[in-house]
C-alpha cells in the first residue's frame, strides 16, 4: 500500500443478512478485485452461490458499482459512519443467457421449426396501465 493511500473498513451482506469479507481495504482496490475476493470466501452450504464475478453485484449508497472502478472513485472513505465500518449488499445475479426460442409445426413428412421474431415477444411482455 503506498504512503498516504486511505484505508477502508468493509464488510460485505449477501442476501439471508450473513456478512463476510470483513477486511481492510486500499482506496485504490477495484470492485472487480472485491468481488473475485467474494467468489472465493464465498460461505459453503448456502442456497445461492456465484460461480464468476459477472454474477455479482455490489451495492453501495443506492448505486451497483462498476469492475474496473476504484473505492476512491465512489468516494467510499472511513470516517462517515460511527464505527468505521462500511457495509456493502452484494446481489447474486447471474448473467441471462439469450436462447433462440423456437415455434414447431408438424408436416406430413417432418417438423420445421421457426425461430419466433420480435413482434411475438413484444406482445408477450408487454404491459399498459391507466390512471383515472
Amino acid at each position: 500500500m503506498a504512503e498516504g493511500e486511505g484505508c477502508i473498513e468493509l464488510k460485505f451482506r449477501i442476501y439471508d443478512g450473513t456478512d463476510i469479507a470483513h477486511s481492510t481495504y486500499s482506496s485504490s482496490t477495484t470492485v472487480g478485485t472485491l468481488k473475485q475476493k467474494l467468489v472465493a470466501e464465498w460461505p459453503q452450504g448456502k442456497t445461492v452461490t456465484p460461480k464468476s464475478v459477472s454474477d455479482l453485484k455490489l451495492i453501495h449508497a443506492g448505486k451497483v458499482l462498476e469492475n474496473n472502478k476504484t473505492l476512491a472513485d465512489y468516494r467510499i472513505t472511513f470516517g462517515e459512519i460511527p464505527g468505521g465500518v462500511v457495509t456493502m449488499h452484494v446481489v447474486v445475479q447471474p448473467p441471462v443467457t439469450k436462447k433462440k426460442q423456437l415455434h414447431t409445426y408438424g408436416l406430413d413428412h417432418g417438423i420445421t421449426y421457426i425461430e419466433k421474431n420480435k413482434d411475438d415477444k413484444q406482445k408477450m411482455n408487454s404491459c399498459s396501465c391507466t390512471i383515472l
